[in-house]
């Protein structure tokens, strides 16, 4: 019998062992080796410019103020008889329909007569308080079905929140 040690294997067996690790350590090796390899494209930071750094609040609505909701509405109506009647909530866009059923006209621009009671529709829930309010409201836009079935001609402002009445002393 013979003994083979190392390098004095005959050609033939050298082969099988060499096949048989390199079966084992070539997908190991090229794992490491792509791994290694990959290449994120990362932009550099001179080239990023924020132009509205200043004007950004993001997560914050904008709110008008009294003077704002007055001056950007069509029909301002000071009322205490404000009801919700119906909403679309869950099915398709939501808007609410409102009835008011008597007030006093603040300003006007398109009506000087307004017949109570009368609907509007805002896209947003209003928190109506239990003493007047006052009604910023502007000419319905878009809404054709509904408005010729309800028959709709205002709908609310729609960055105005729910003010109170104040009254004079």
């Amino acid at each position: 019998m013979h003994f083979y040690i190392g390098f004095l294997l005959p050609i033939h067996m050298k082969i099988n062992v060499i096949k048989k690790s390199l079966s084992f350590f070539l997908p190991v090796f090229l794992l490491i080796v792509l791994s290694g390899c990959e290449k994120k494209y990362e932009a550099p930071d001179h080239y990023a410019v924020d132009l509205f750094k200043d004007e950004r609040t993001e997560g914050k609505a904008y709110i008008m103020n009294e003077e704002e909701c007055f001056d950007g509405s069509e029909l301002v109506i000071a009322s205490g008889n404000v009801k919700l009647t119906d909403s679309s909530k869950g099915r398709g866009k939501t808007f609410f329909l409102y009835k008011v059923k008597s007030g006093k006209i603040m300003k006007t621009i398109r009506d000087s007569v307004v017949d109570y009671p009368f609907m509007f529709l805002s896209d947003q829930r209003l928190k109506l308080k239990n003493d007047s309010i006052y009604l910023y409201l502007k000419k319905l836009e878009g809404y054709r079905f509904i408005a010729a079935e309800r028959n709709l001609k205002y709908q609310w402002l729609k960055a105005a929140p729910v003010y109170s009445v104040k009254k004079d002393k």
